[in-house]
């Protein structure tokens, strides 16, 4: 039997003309930035965040006093999430190695991995203060070795949020701004006159703050374009309607356009779901979000064969792939496209979020088939380098590289192998 798709989503064409009206609004404020810097940027924070302090980024005395508001068992929550996501980071530079090696005799070829020199991390805040975001950025770039790392959020409910602010700075940034949007996006990445430019953006964010880092790549590094949360479970006969519904849910209470899709085996799962979902949300908070995004997003496709459900996972391409069946470890082995795997019941993706250790900024729309999350290798740039140590060895190569310039007509380039030939080749 074919896979039965038996609820669908919002279509191709209704999400595209979303993002063209994203797309022109982004290009207006970025253009303006440009033109108008600092007198720009505050404006766009006055209408879009109803914020216009005297100055954006925060006083140390003013660190220092949000610090202090927070409950001490706030901040050892918060140090107890840094600490597994640092862990893991440094595990994952140590694996990250310089390398030089002698390919020919007198030839010396190898690689650096150098950080980079300043990083600019945006951690969302306007809809829910998203503190775990600067764990995520800020923790992995100060690991990687990058000199100067700044962070920036928005305001929430009209001020700084604290256990943010209380984030950023023992995550170790550098520089804190209270700043959201495009706009917080355009003045790190382009820069102003009361704020230095970066090298690289990096951070998740709404449309159209994933749209800015669009825009402006090529001008500055970014991570990677981080769209509405998704997220995919794999279930078999063995998940519960109650597990699923729930973990579902988790994720589609980001925003109204975050997907969420039950990918099944299971004929009673997945007739059984919605009802589920309905019972749930008469009771959860944030159910306003979470039934939009279910019913514009959420889809339910039935399979028969697990071999069905890797090759529908890896054609969906999700952010997060939850799999709850008999034998998870087969998707691990099978899978190719994703953002991050969550193997069996025991984990969820809010774990991945919030505090096992693992990057939280991962790839959207379909982007998991070219290329992985956040982590602390994209604030590293592994720079080559190469070394003639011979006479005879620069001859040698000259001789190989002087030919292969001539089949491409390229003279110049054929000069400078024929100089070194020249200088360098023994004469019997």
């Amino acid at each position: 039997m074919p896979v039965r798709i038996i609820k669908t989503g919002i279509s191709a064409d209704a999400a595209a003309t979303d993002d063209r009206r994203v797309r022109d609004i982004v290009t207006g404020i970025l253009d303006d930035i440009r033109a108008r810097g600092d007198d720009a940027v505050r404006e766009y924070s006055a209408k879009f965040d109803r914020w216009s302090p005297p100055s954006f980024r925060l006083s140390e005395q003013e660190i220092e006093q949000h610090l202090a508001s927070l409950p001490e068992g706030t901040l050892d929550d918060i140090r107890f999430a840094q600490a597994q996501i640092r862990n893991f980071a440094q595990i994952q530079r140590a694996s990250m190695v310089d390398v030089e090696v002698e390919t020919l005799p007198g030839v010396v070829l190898g690689h650096k991995n150098i950080p980079m020199n300043s990083v600019g991390c945006y951690v969302p805040g306007g809809k829910y203060p998203l503190v775990a975001s600067a764990h995520m950025s800020v923790v992995t770039a100060k690991v990687a070795g990058v000199k100067r790392v700044i962070a920036s959020a928005p305001a929430y409910e009209g001020k700084p949020h604290s256990a943010i602010v209380a984030a950023m700075h023992l995550a170790g940034a550098d520089e804190i701004y209270t700043l959201g949007g495009v706009q917080a996006i355009a003045a790190m990445a382009l820069g102003t006159a009361t704020i230095a430019p970066v090298d690289m953006i990096v951070g998740p964010g709404n449309a159209y703050v994933a749209e800015a880092k669009r825009q402006l790549f090529g001008e500055v590094g970014i991570d990677l374009l981080a769209g509405p949360t998704e997220t995919l479970i794999i279930a078999d006969e063995t998940c519960d309607a109650e597990m699923a519904a729930t973990d579902l849910l988790g994720q589609a209470e980001h925003g109204p356009n975050s997907p969420a899709i039950l990918l099944t085996t299971s004929e009673d799962l997945a007739m059984g779901i919605e009802a589920e979902i309905a019972r749930q949300l008469e009771t959860l908070p944030t159910a306003a979000v979470a039934s939009a995004a279910w019913r514009d997003y959420g889809q339910v496709i039935l399979c028969d064969t697990e071999e069905e459900m890797v090759a529908q996972a890896d054609s969906i391409a999700s952010e997060h792939v939850q799999v709850m069946t008999r034998d998870p470890r087969y998707f691990l082995d099978n899978m190719t496209n994703y953002g991050a795997l969550f193997l069996g019941p025991r984990t969820n993706v809010s774990y991945g979020d919030k505090v096992i250790g693992t990057n939280h900024t991962l790839p959207t729309k379909k982007a998991g088939r070219y290329t992985g999350g956040l982590w602390v290798g994209k604030f590293i740039k592994t720079c080559t380098y190469q070394r003639i140590d011979s006479d005879a060895a620069s001859a040698m190569i000259g001789e190989y590289c002087s030919r292969l310039c001539a089949i491409e007509g390229f003279a110049g380039h054929k000069a400078q192998a024929d100089l070194r030939v020249r200088r360098y080749a023994k004469v019997a």
